[in-house]
């Protein structure tokens, strides 16, 4: 008997150590906070899916209230005045209205492109001899001024606008719809002598930029609305550096340069579709 009781406490004894590891690693696993991140990094496994499905939802829902809410094309047609500073600006009156016809494509709520063209018509009076046309001369001989001088200027542009997140700004301005504009633009000029009409028209272009603001009021949401547009332009005019237009003779009347910035201010009626 005495045997038989030796025997089951040495296999006890012997058999203790086989078991505790396992208990002493599930107690372990139960107290480490970092066992959740370890299953994360086994094979298999994607620490990034939260976080690429809140991505991907929030797209789809952002999508999904652009379709609802958005505009995705609009054409404007416009009506406004063309001014210029500098040289240009003394040399220049004015003809308004100058007329524009843009249309615009969407990308999202924030972003849309647009592509259009504007004509303005300016006139500039030479009242005296200029170093550009020495052969122009009066019934006497004596020199001709140019005279009356029709400009007409034609652009063609690619904008692209910006509209400014109003969620927090109150209801008038979410209601403007405030944007800012950059635009890419060509500039065509002729410049017809109406007095000298054996002196040959003048035709060019220059490249040019335009950044400005603008608001759009609705008349009816995503159906119409009424665009109100200011921009500043530099532009590479074919005639900015010419002294064709300097006075012959000291102390007459002429431009030494044609330079000078456009101004522009738009308004118009805008659809959407």
């Amino acid at each position: 008997m005495k045997k038989i009781f030796a025997a089951l406490f040495l296999f006890n004894l012997l058999a203790a150590p086989a078991l505790l590891p396992d208990k002493a690693h599930a107690q372990d696993a139960a107290n480490d906070i970092f066992a959740a991140d370890d299953d994360d990094l086994n094979v298999g496994g994607d620490i990034f899916s939260d976080f690429s499905e809140d991505i991907e939802n929030a797209k789809v829902v952002e999508d999904e209230r652009f379709y609802r809410y958005g505009r995705f094309f609009s054409f404007n047609a416009s009506i406004g005045l063309t001014t210029f500073d500098g040289n240009r600006g003394i040399a220049y009156e004015n003809q308004p209205p100058t007329f524009g016809v843009s249309f615009t494509f969407f990308k999202d709520f924030q972003t849309a492109l647009g592509l259009g063209l504007e004509y303005s018509k300016h006139s500039m009076f030479l009242k005296d001899p200029v170093l550009g046309f020495p052969n122009a001369k009066n019934p006497d001989g004596t020199d001709a001024a140019p005279g009356l001088v029709d400009v007409n200027m034609l652009r063609v542009f690619l904008s692209y606008r910006y509209y400014i997140e109003t969620a927090n700004l109150g209801t008038a301005i979410t209601y403007s719809n405030p944007y800012f504009i950059g635009r890419m633009e060509y500039w065509y000029e002729t410049n017809k002598y109406v007095d000298q009409t054996q002196l040959p028209k003048d035709t060019g272009g220059g490249l040019g930029f335009g950044l400005g603001f603008g608001l759009e009021f609705p008349v009816e949401i995503k159906e119409s609305y009424i665009g109100l547009e200011f921009l500043v332009h530099t532009v590479n005019f074919p005639d900015k550096n010419t002294q064709k237009y300097a006075p012959k003779t000291a102390g007459g009347y002429g431009f030494e340069n044609l330079g000078g910035n456009a101004y522009s201010t738009m308004v118009s009626y805008i659809f959407n579709w």
